[in-house]
């Protein structure tokens, strides 16, 4: 377990917060729904509680990154052991390639992207099995925003205004989601008395209206109106999946992620190589440093490109890609003379949003949703509020592939959860949202806390590299120019970069012998707090 002394207190890069310290804790990255967490806790429930709280005022306030047509994934230590949960949804039984052969790539748009909704499964599963209020108190917050109201936020209004700009084709998001023809502003107040409705019924039912009573009947008399291939059975046959962490050791640590279909598995192919590199004790930012850890990264990239799937259908399993023999293979093709090439390049999302929670007797939850693009597929159903994802455009065309396009089978994911333990102990509960920023900010934040005994905001705050589904570099400023030459001189492709949505959104939250150290990115809107 950590201990205050562990830690550098110093705030060495451009920072415009500071660390929180407490016994209960929430970072989220919307203040509203960190306030919504905070106040579950006071009313005397816990941080499976406080996250569902946090998650679900979310779905109201920024409808930008998730919402009720989201999925969800989580890692809960329960104060004895680290359990995780896949609520990713599953595409249509009638999705068979065939229906897909007017298509150049995997639609982005429109009832072809939409797979079945996870988010509300995750939250009544972890409610019933973790949770010490009734599931309908969860909600009280978030009712209360779409009733009454509440104010854009900048980074929202940004986010919004620009998903608006391609999906006004669609009636159904213009009803709900513009006013006058145009995205809500900074500062506007915005009610979704639908969405509260919507919020009420799933509440009242356990969430059976969603996937089994009204709402579901009128997703789907939708989708046979519009052209889409979802069934009734598509929502009544759906249960979110209970499993263990794939782990993987970092010096005195233990990385833990769920295992694919999302992305996790690639930020411990990362470090189990870096584990094999002399590259713990360099400089941060130095080239050395920074070529091997994107070194490794471009490998570990390679392979969630070529295998991770749904876990049904991939023809190498998570733990072969994590053996001994495996890991000092990859190891071994690192060199500090040249950058490694390109892969293939699949759909790649980045509008999410992640949370997490630690309470006083020492539960802490790790935590994700999104829609994936913006608010997703384009498609609202009428008079409802839900704006359905579009996560099926993350299956790929290319035949034989482990995560081609199928009936009944969960897509390739980016959003990803994360946890550190230290010999059985939870040490850190953390997400760095962002698409294919996500395994990458895991192994920077993993790196920086525990390589250099940085407190949770440095980590966050600090300059980060990000490699593009192309491959190329770009980094964030705050890298020194002796940094990005010599990576130039090894043959990456180097961009410094000005845009702080390549570089994800952190939220941490690290424990210490009595209590909590939290931090919430400066590249987003959200706050980490407590009591």
């Amino acid at each position: 377990m950590v201990h205050y002394d562990d830690l550098s207190w110093d705030l060495p890069y451009r920072s415009r917060r500071d660390p929180v310290l407490a016994k209960n804790i929430v970072a989220t990255s919307q203040p509203l729904a960190t306030q919504a967490g905070l106040e579950i806790l006071r009313q005397g429930g816990n941080a499976i509680d406080a996250a569902l709280a946090a998650a679900i005022t979310l779905t109201v306030v920024e409808p930008s990154s998730n919402g009720i047509g989201s999925d969800a994934f989580a890692l809960v230590w329960d104060g004895n052991e680290l359990t995780g949960l896949n609520a990713s949804g599953r595409s249509p039984r009638r999705w068979h390639r065939e229906h897909f052969q007017k298509y150049a790539t995997m639609p982005m748009t429109g009832w072809d992207s939409i797979t079945v909704p996870g988010a509300v499964s995750a939250w009544v599963a972890l409610s019933e099995r973790f949770g010490a209020l009734p599931f309908q108190q969860l909600f009280q917050s978030a009712i209360q925003y779409a009733e009454n109201g509440f104010h854009v936020a900048r980074r929202t209004a940004y986010h919004w205004a620009r998903a608006a700009a391609h999906l006004k084709q669609f009636d159904g998001f213009c009803e709900h989601f513009l006013q006058n023809g145009r995205a809500p502003q900074v500062g506007e107040l915005f009610t979704r008395p639908d969405l509260a409705q919507t919020l009420e019924l799933i509440a009242e039912t356990n969430g059976e209206a969603f996937y089994r009573g009204i709402l579901c009947d009128r997703i789907i008399q939708q989708s046979e109106s519009e052209g889409g291939l979802l069934e009734r059975r598509d929502f009544e046959e759906y249960e979110p999946t209970w499993c263990d962490s794939l782990v993987q050791s970092y010096g005195e640590v233990t990385a833990h992620e769920i295992p694919p279909n999302g992305q996790g598995l690639a930020a411990l192919l990362a470090l189990g190589i870096l584990e094999r590199l002399p590259t713990r004790n360099l400089e941060p930012l130095s080239p050395l440093w920074t070529h091997r850890q994107l070194e490794a990264m471009k490998i570990a990239i390679r392979s969630s490109f070529k295998y991770f799937a749904d876990p049904d259908h991939m023809i190498v399993s998570p733990l072969q890609l994590l053996e001994d023999s495996v890991l000092d293979q990859l190891a071994a093709q690192i060199t500090d003379g040249q950058a490694a090439a390109v892969p293939s390049v699949p759909n790649i999302g980045g509008d999410t949003v992640y949370l997490t929670t630690g309470d006083a007797d020492g539960k802490m939850v790790s935590f994700i949703q999104s829609n994936f693009h913006g608010f997703g597929s384009g498609v609202v159903i009428r008079g409802t509020g839900i704006a359905m994802q579009n996560r099926g455009a993350g299956f790929t065309l290319e035949s034989n592939h482990a995560n081609e396009v199928g009936p009944a089978k969960r897509p390739f994911h980016t959003i990803i959860p994360g946890f550190v333990t230290r010999e059985g102990i939870p040490e850190l509960a953390f997400g760095v949202m962002g698409g294919h920023m996500q395994h990458q900010g895991h192994v920077q934040m993993i790196s920086r806390i525990f390589d250099h005994n940085e407190n949770p905001q440095a980590a966050s705050d600090a300059p980060r590299w990000y490699v593009s589904p192309n491959f190329e570099i770009f980094l964030e400023q705050g890298f020194p120019n002796s940094t990005v030459e010599a990576l130039r001189k090894l043959g990456h492709k180097v961009e410094l970069s000005h845009d702080i949505d390549l570089f994800g959104g952190a939220q941490l939250i690290l424990r210490l012998d009595d209590g909590y150290v939290g931090a919430s990115d400066h590249r987003k809107e959200g706050i980490a707090a407590g009591f």
